[in-house]
């Protein structure tokens, strides 16, 4: 297994990189991955939380081990590179995003090709990559906070890249605002990773620009959730059992980008708001 090497990212971030070989012009694609401590949460929505949903608890104390993360979600141009290494179990599409961008986090991915991503990954460092696990992904979005979205009570377009205007969809009105917030940019669009500030754990796009795959099956609530950070696999479950995304989107309203936000579809399923961040677990080695 190849050493890892710490980089500071600031003074209380360290990540490090994996490179994934050179592309085009001799440049080289890599992935960073930052290391998020250890700790113990709160995982779930209180009740008393604007737009909560039944889905989002009940609350429960959550003990997560130190991993490491993606700093943004998969870029295209991340996606590109190990998409044209060795098939694990499933074929890849090179280009399967709508919008089109090196910088853009790839989209139009299903669970599954998600999985077959990390499956390369894997083999091809030497350290094993997967999805997050649903404790992991929330653990990681709320970066030590318990308010409905890392940086406050509200969110704003110039923190996020979500729906910030009313939208109708035949008799249902989403709106652009949540809370205080106001409304603003709804670009319609992906935007380039790192757009926007970081959580404190540094890392990007948590909340909007694409929802994100985690490893879990889905569960309607909490009910007898693990609390030791682990995926909530069901080891009987059918191949097209229902994963978890979590995140929000540049397409869904604000409500859904909060940190316990959490939906269901069909592992198959593959859309112009969904991409995915990987995680590693492998053992660290500090300089």
């Amino acid at each position: 297994m190849p050493t890892l090497t710490f980089k500071p990212h600031s003074a209380k971030i360290q990540y490090f990189t994996e490179d994934l070989g050179k592309k085009l012009l001799g440049k080289h694609t890599s992935l960073d991955m930052v290391f998020i401590p250890g700790g113990r949460f709160t995982m779930g929505s209180p009740e008393g939380e604007l737009e909560r949903l039944e889905r989002e608890g009940p609350q429960h104390l959550v003990t997560v081990p130190e991993f490491f993360m993606g700093q943004t979600p998969v870029t295209q141009a991340q996606w590109r590179q190990v998409a044209g290494w060795p098939q694990v179990g499933r074929s890849l599409k090179a280009n399967p995003s709508n919008f089109k961008g090196d910088d853009l986090p790839v989209e139009q991915v299903s669970w599954f090709a998600a999985e077959e991503f990390c499956l390369r990954l894997s083999k091809s460092t030497g350290r094993r990559y997967r999805l997050p696990s649903e404790a992991e992904w929330e653990y990681a979005c709320r970066a030590g906070t318990n308010t409905p979205f890392h940086f406050g009570e509200t969110i704003d377009a110039e923190y996020a890249n979500y729906q910030a205007v009313d939208e109708k969809f035949g008799e249902t009105v989403y709106p652009g605002i949540y809370g205080s917030g106001r409304f603003g940019n709804y670009r319609q669009k992906t935007t380039p990773v790192k757009e926007f500030p970081p959580n404190k754990f540094g890392l990007y796009d948590m909340h909007g620009n694409v929802w994100e795959w985690c490893e879990d099956h889905w569960h309607g609530d909490y009910k007898s959730a693990p609390i030791d950070g682990k995926s909530w696999v069901d080891k009987t479950a059918e191949t097209k059992a229902s994963r978890v995304l979590r995140g929000g989107s540049w397409l869904f309203a604000p409500r859904f980008c909060r940190s316990a936000s959490r939906i269901k579809l069909s592992p198959a399923d593959a859309y112009s708001s969904f991409g995915f961040r990987v995680v590693c677990v492998s053992p660290r080695t500090q300089p």
